[in-house]
């Protein structure tokens, strides 16, 4: 059995219209959104074996406030706008039970939408938004077997259904 937990980035920053995209960070919400979302997977036994991040800074900064500070991380800038074939493949490579992979739309709302089963029944799944966090197991032994549409949804949220 294998556990892909799927989140997009927090919300970025825009006060900074000269900064480049890959350099954007994240905005006050993005904060509190990263960390009700890392509070929400400890309360929910989240725990990843292991962190494929892009290497954007909204997306490092994203993981930062997820405070899973012993969980490795390997930043990857082909997750940077990635295609979901390219982020499927960077699964592939991969031999953790439990890996956590936080990238950027629209790849992320692709690649879940490509890889499950069934979608849940949540309003905001197809939308992906920002710190969207889908949480998908496959019954495979490696992630080399990963195909799309076997993907069992075990969760969804959005940092909207954590904050009021």
């Amino acid at each position: 059995m294998k556990r892909l937990i799927l989140m997009r980035h927090a919300k970025s920053d825009w006060s900074d219209l000269t900064k480049p995209d890959h350099e954007r960070v994240i905005n006050e919400r993005g904060r509190r959104s990263a960390e009700a979302i890392g509070r929400w997977m400890r309360s929910h036994s989240l725990h990843p074996d292991h962190i494929l991040c892009s290497d954007a800074a909204r997306t490092r900064a994203t993981v930062a406030r997820l405070s899973l500070e012993d969980t490795p991380t390997t930043l990857m800038r082909q997750l940077y706008l990635a295609e979901p074939d390219v982020m499927a493949d960077a699964l592939r490579s991969r031999v953790e039970d439990c890996i956590l992979m936080v990238a950027h739309n629209p790849g992320s709302a692709m690649l879940a939408d490509m890889l499950v089963e069934t979608a849940p029944d949540h309003p905001s799944f197809n939308a992906y938004p920002t710190c969207a966090t889908l949480v998908v197991d496959f019954d495979i032994e490696n992630w080399r077997e990963l195909r799309h549409g076997t993907g069992k949804v075990v969760e969804f949220v959005v940092p909207r259904d954590l904050i009021e």
